[in-house]
């Protein structure tokens, strides 16, 4: 009996969980990519961090160089394809900006997807190559980056995780202020998400 409790349990663990995958996205401030990814059907988890560079540790207010802000967006594949996720992503960002995002200056806050695998190194060239076709008088910057190690936020800075929910007057504040929901109506009309 004690057996047959167990193979369930672990096939209740299987089923649930082996199917889980992560995506690893840059779109500027990590706070406004988290509260725009929870929102969406099929996602189960976003974790705020830093990924692309070579600094171990890195964090928000000490040393982050190389790093872009980033999330950790972890979703069903049964509910959710990969190519969803990223028809969505698009749609958060500014593609053609090469100096940071909205009100955010600087490298790390720089939109970059990146990649686990070569398939999803192929979807990801694909699509930006689609978002160029619609923009043809416009150069999509937007890089297309293997993966690396993903930081998350913690310790003392763990209050970025969940900022929006935890802090909605200050998000919805700094979020108006940054200009980021009229600059996405401006590029995508009304494919943008409206928030």
């Amino acid at each position: 009996m004690k057996r047959i409790f167990i193979l369930s349990a672990i096939s209740f663990l299987l089923a649930t969980h082996a199917f889980a995958a992560t995506a690893i996205l840059a779109g500027g401030c990590f706070w406004c990519m988290e509260s725009d990814f929870e929102k969406l059907s099929g996602v189960t988890d976003v974790v705020s961090g830093f990924t692309g560079g070579t600094l171990p540790n890195p964090t928000y207010n000490g040393n982050h160089e190389g790093h872009y802000e980033s999330v950790e967006v972890t979703y069903d594949p049964q509910q959710l394809s990969y190519q969803q996720l990223l028809d969505y992503y698009w749609l958060q960002i500014d593609p053609f900006d090469d100096g940071g995002q909205f009100c955010d200056r600087g490298h790390s806050y720089l939109a970059a997807i990146f990649y686990a695998n070569d398939e999803e190194k192929k979807l990801a060239e694909a699509s930006k190559a689609e978002v160029q076709k619609m923009f043809p008088k416009q150069k999509v910057v937007t890089e297309i980056l293997p993966a690396t190690t993903f930081w998350p936020i913690k310790g003392d800075e763990s209050y970025h995780q969940d900022f929006a929910k935890n802090n909605p007057i200050r998000y919805n504040f700094y979020r108006w202020n940054c200009g980021r929901d009229q600059r996405l109506k401006e590029i995508w009309g009304d494919k943008a998400t409206h928030h």
